[in-house]
């Protein structure tokens, strides 16, 4: 047999070589059930007294796996598999005392007494020899069968694919550790209280200022626990929300009440999302929980002063028209000028009640930003025979103002010449968005013949300068025989200060 001349320190040592070793934590396998297995099969299958999973070093051999040897470790300079590691095939020799290579070599010269040797080498995916699985004998032997040799090159790639799963797992618990760590370090951070739960809704997780806020122990709000540290009076309500939230996957928002270590209730907002992965499974909820107390005790106090403001107002629109009244009887001759300004603050007063700031108690019927609500409230005397129809739209305290004295000089002038001055009279009020503008239509049948004015009236001009010059909008009249149609345009931008959309909620 032709002996390649080369010395035990044949192997390229170096940092691609050290990193590799290192990667693998190797120390970690020593006497691994799943390597000795490998071993002990090898050694059956090539009936050698001696089989070694070999890791060499740049000092040292050693054997993590091993059947029948005793020895942990060899000095590199005697060792087989060094060479072994570096092949592209196994490494056969058929007898190590008439091997130049080892023929001097103190394991052949003393115990184990090698005398028959062959080494598959260990190489990871990128060629880095690591070391090699070998089979020994005390007796010399021909070599090995092409069956023994197929299976030692086998079983050296499954200790491969053993030591590559087990880099990538353990490399991937190492990342997930840092992850989680850095994860913990940030949330520890926040000024939030910081919790996370299992997909079936398991809270297993909440950052320090959860326990610094609510001052109990670590792990006592685990679980179910945490639905304790809530008003009674919220309790029911988080759960349900919660539950809604982990049968749907949608987004988690409630407040209520959270117990601090003080023994007090305070606002707070929870919110919580869903981590999804590739195949959009729920694999995490993350939350936090916001102390917004203060904001909500400094919401009320804006609420009752705001409530206190209007209602002053209310009574000043009411005084306004007291003494009007007081004052026309002095001067019956200006009685029915006095009566319709009268009229007219009395309207502006019932839009300012529609669309200030209500209690629970005062709150209207209708949604306070509805321009149908409004319209309502303000014809009422008229209700039967008005009708409103198309798309609510929404409206604020600036707009209800120009808006209540257009609809309310409207009404007046058909309540005295047009369709609600006689019996069968009705008006159809319609309202319909369109791109950037709101479309309101006031429209009379049933009354009488219509005959327009020689002039703009008190009225007239009092509407132009509502909608015109106040909201930007525009006026236009079909003074039609069977009944006025009085059709407005108003920049949607003067309906609602917010950019939201026309249609009312």
């Amino acid at each position: 047999m032709k002996h390649e001349n080369t010395g035990a320190g044949v192997a390229p040592d170096g940092i691609a070589r050290e990193n590799a070793l290192q990667s693998f934590d190797l120390l970690g396998l020593t006497d691994d059930p799943r390597l000795t297995a490998i071993t002990d099969f090898a050694a059956l299958l090539c009936d050698a007294s001696i089989a070694l999973v070999s890791i060499v070093e740049s000092e040292r051999q050693w054997f993590p796996a091993k059947t029948g040897l005793k020895t942990r470790e060899t000095s590199r300079d005697a060792s087989f598999c060094a060479h072994a590691m570096v092949r592209d095939a196994i490494m056969v020799v058929p007898d190590a005392r008439l091997d130049p290579r080892f023929e001097a070599n103190p394991l052949v010269l003393d115990d184990p007494n090698i005398r028959f040797y062959a080494g598959a080498p260990l190489r990871t995916e990128d060629g880095v020899p690591l070391g090699a699985l070998c089979v020994i004998d005390t007796q010399p032997r021909a070599g090995l069968t092409a069956l023994q040799e197929q299976g030692l090159l086998v079983l050296a790639q499954n200790i491969m694919s053993l030591l590559t799963l087990r880099r990538s797992t353990d490399r991937s618990g190492r990342e997930r550790d840092e992850q989680e760590s850095r994860f913990r370090v940030l949330a520890d951070t926040m000024p939030q209280m910081v919790w996370s739960t299992r997909p079936d809704g398991f809270h297993d997780y909440y950052n320090a200022r959860w326990y610094e806020f609510t001052g109990v122990p670590d792990g006592t709000t685990d679980g179910e626990g945490w639905n304790g540290m809530f008003h009674p009076e919220d309790q029911e309500r988080a759960w349900a929300v919660w539950r809604h939230s982990l049968k749907t996957g949608e987004p988690y928002e409630i407040e209520y009440r959270l117990r601090d270590a003080n023994g007090q209730y305070r606002w707070t907002l929870g919110r919580a999302l869903p981590v999804r992965d590739n195949e959009g499974m729920i694999t995490r909820w993350f939350g936090t929980c916001t102390d917004i107390h203060d904001q909500k005790m400094m919401q009320a106090q804006r609420e009752v002063i705001a409530q206190e403001l209007s209602h002053r107002i209310k009574n000043i629109f009411a005084v306004i028209g007291g003494l009007i009244t007081f004052s026309s009887r002095h001067h019956p001759d200006m009685q029915p000028v006095a009566m319709d300004l009268r009229d007219r603050v009395l309207a502006l007063g019932r839009a300012h009640d529609f669309v200030r700031p209500h209690s629970d108690a005062s709150r209207p019927e209708k949604n306070q930003s509805s321009l149908h609500g409004m319209i309502g409230e303000l014809l009422a005397p008229y209700r039967e025979r008005i009708r409103i129809e198309g798309e609510d739209l929404l409206i604020d305290d600036r707009s209800a103002t120009p808006l209540a004295l257009l609809f309310h000089e409207l009404a007046t002038n058909a309540a005295k010449y047009g369709a609600l001055s006689i019996h069968n009279g009705v008006v159809t009020i319609t309202t319909t968005p369109e791109d950037d503008a709101a479309l309101l239509s006031w429209s009379e049948r049933g009354g009488p013949a219509v005959v327009p004015p020689q002039q703009d009236g008190f009225g007239t001009k009092l509407m132009e300068l509502s909608i015109a010059r106040q909201m930007g909008g525009r006026i236009d009249r079909d003074w039609a025989a069977d009944g006025l149609v009085v059709r407005l345009t108003v920049p949607v931008r003067s309906m609602y200060r917010e950019q939201r959309p026309v249609k009312a909620e």
